[in-house]
């Protein structure tokens, strides 16, 4: 199997930039079309575990659109063959906080073009 395809790399790389995108203007539409819509897709996230899409599509068309903007860090993308990535990063909520959150996700080239079918967003917990 080939590791990090170049064209594939900039396919996954353009589709999570969209998401990123999608996700601090609180665009719906978009999110939902880049989730695998299956019962099978699980979003686990801070405060929710959701499992299928119309769970996850319920949470984001509920969800506050109040401070959404962030920085990433750490984003790493890999790709295995032509049909298969995972996309991890970092990032803050700057200026209301130092937090670190942490999210990775599992994306697969469907006939639709690439979708998320495995999502997980925690926050690093600090000691002290």
């Amino acid at each position: 199997m080939d590791i990090n395809i170049p064209d594939v790399v900039a396919e996954v790389t353009a589709a999570f930039q969209r998401y990123e995108k999608a996700l601090i203007s609180n665009d719906v539409a978009v999110l939902d079309e880049l989730f695998w819509k299956s019962p099978e897709v699980v979003r686990y996230g801070v405060t929710e575990n959701l499992y299928g899409y119309d769970a996850i599509a319920n949470f984001r068309s509920n969800r506050s659109p109040a401070n959404l903007e962030r920085v990433l860090l750490n984003t790493i993308v890999t790709t295995y063959g032509r049909d298969f990535a995972t996309v991890n990063t970092e990032f803050k909520r700057p200026p209301t906080s130092d937090r670190i959150g942490r999210q990775s996700q599992t994306w697969m080239k469907t006939e639709e073009g690439w979708r998320i079918v495995s999502a997980h967003v925690s926050f690093l917990l600090v000691n002290g």
